[in-house]
């Protein structure tokens, strides 16, 4: 692992909460403070990667680098892929760490946090997650639950599988996945060349397409799930967290 990418993908045209890229959070689009969260991190080149002018241009007015992907990706795989043979044709970067551009309040460590699982050679993807403290979370389909296989003391495991109902049963912990992937450039290659598995859509959880196929992903535990803007109430929530005078 030598020369890793930021790529954030981000599209205006979101279902709750449209043009929510270019949301303003005390006077700075929303896109605009995921990518210095990125930058603060310091794993590598933050680049957006956008579907709208109007996104490349707020990115570009801020000081960072943009590039125009197509607007009919089925996913943010997709975009990134696009993107990254747009801006390194030849091959450079060789991990590709995909930050969602909804999380502006993301702490950098977190980021830098996706890169440890890649320390291992034979893992192709790596994730993040975090234990689910709130007993109504794990009820929750929206909330993903990785199954993952910890060895003894660590906070890196391999993930046996994702779900959006309580998994596994018995004593012990359930995880909440949180949507932050490092790939290796050679897998992100293969994962979207792969068609839609069955149990992708039958859960409607990409990742399970990458399992299906025998790919390795690595969960790396965190402490907190960073806030996902979503909704106009999470736009709120995240307009508080970021106040100057807190």
């Amino acid at each position: 692992m030598s020369d890793p990418i930021v790529l954030i993908p981000a599209r205006m045209a979101s279902t709750r909460l449209p043009g929510k890229p270019l949301a303003d959070i005390h006077g700075l689009p929303m896109i605009v403070h995921v990518m210095r969260r990125a930058r603060e991190a310091e794993v590598g080149r933050v680049v957006v990667a956008c579907a709208e002018d109007p996104v490349a241009a707020a990115v570009v007015e801020a000081g960072g680098e943009a590039v125009m992907t197509r607007s009919d990706h089925a996913s943010g795989s997709d975009r990134i892929h696009e993107a990254l043979q747009r801006v390194d044709p030849e091959g450079r970067h060789d991990v590709v760490v995909n930050v969602q551009g909804d999380l502006p309040t993301i702490a950098p460590e977190t980021i830098r946090r996706a890169l440890v699982p890649l320390e291992t050679p034979a893992v192709d993807i790596a994730t993040l997650a975090a234990t689910i403290t709130d007993p109504a979370e794990r009820e929750r389909p929206h909330v993903v639950k990785p199954v993952i296989s910890f060895p003894e003391g660590a906070t890196v495991g391999r993930a046996l599988y994702f779900t959006r109902v309580p998994a596994p049963s018995g004593e012990g912990p359930l995880y909440h996945h949180i949507g932050l992937y490092a790939y290796r450039r050679t897998a992100l290659d293969r994962f979207v060349a792969l068609p839609p598995s069955p149990l992708e859509k039958r859960e409607k959880l990409e990742q399970l397409r990458a399992l299906e196929a025998g790919m390795r992903i690595d969960v790396a535990l965190v402490d907190t799930v960073p806030l996902g803007v979503d909704t106009p109430d999470d736009l709120q929530r995240a307009r508080s967290l970021l106040a100057p005078n807190r």
